[in-house]
């Protein structure tokens, strides 16, 4: 897992107005299956409905790849509730313990 800074990652996708979240998101994603965890094709963030499917398989891998440590349930209400940005840095930092680890 590649360490990056959760407050820089939130800052980039305000800044950019979402577009670096959805970078984030296929690049973490793409980490995370290389671990195991079981998250669909990317492209599904763009499919109405189908998207909110993709979050939730997103949100259980960040819980897979942390090995229980973040909650991915509640990772996806956080989502749900409108905060991404909470929960966006509530994942990274999981990630970057995660990614202390293997180094």
């Amino acid at each position: 897992m590649t360490n990056r800074s959760p407050i820089t990652v939130i800052l980039l996708s305000l800044v950019t107005l979402g577009i670096y979240a959805i970078i984030w998101i296929v690049q973490t994603k793409r980490e995370m299956v290389k671990l195991g965890a079981e998250i669909p094709t990317s492209w599904l963030l763009i499919v109405p409905i189908a998207n909110l499917i993709y979050i939730y398989k997103y949100c259980m891998g960040v819980e897979f790849a942390t090995k229980g440590e973040k909650q991915g349930m509640m990772l996806f209400i956080i989502w749900m509730l409108g905060l991404a940005p909470v929960s966006m840095y509530i994942a990274q930092e999981g990630l970057n313990k995660v990614g202390n680890y293997q180094n």
